[in-house]
């Protein structure tokens, strides 16, 4: 090998190494950063019934798309993401299995769209009652919600 290359051999190695860290920490970076729940609430029915909703937002500000496959609370028998649409005059709601939320971008849980469906509550909640759900991404982490219980008319 010839001697003058050696320091430009040097200098490669020391980009290529430093390009590697920095590629591992990018990733580290992407992997620490969650979503967040805000402004979130629960409807408590006028009546007592088997089924809440829960409304808010998701915040994903990190620079990598996560994805929801499952939705989570103690205090319910089971928790699922519904989306309300209208269609023709006719009002339809579906399940949501997969949640996408592509980078720095939000989605609103709002009457009429997108929603937490909240059921078999194990105690029916007073106004003011904090519930915890919890939503599991793809990647094996959770995100956790803190829910407010707010009256029927939404206060």
């Amino acid at each position: 090998m010839n001697p003058r290359t050696l320091p430009q051999l040097a200098f490669l190695v020391a980009i290529a190494l430093a390009g590697a860290l920095a590629a591992v920490q990018v990733q580290a970076a992407g992997r620490d950063c969650v979503p967040a729940v805000r402004d979130a609430w629960v409807r408590l029915p006028p009546v007592p019934m088997p089924m809440l909703a829960g409304f808010g937002r998701i915040e994903n500000a990190c620079a990598a798309s996560v994805v929801i496959v499952g939705v989570r609370s103690a205090a319910f028998g089971g928790v699922e993401l519904h989306e309300s649409s209208v269609a023709d005059g006719i009002s339809r709601m579906r399940a949501v299995p997969r949640l996408r939320l592509a980078p720095r971008t939000t989605r609103r849980m709002q009457p009429g769209g997108l929603h937490l469906m909240l059921l078999r509550p194990r105690t029916m909640p007073a106004v003011g009652d904090t519930i915890a759900v919890d939503f599991d991404l793809s990647d094996g982490r959770t995100l956790r919600g803190e829910f407010v219980v707010r009256g029927a008319d939404g206060r």
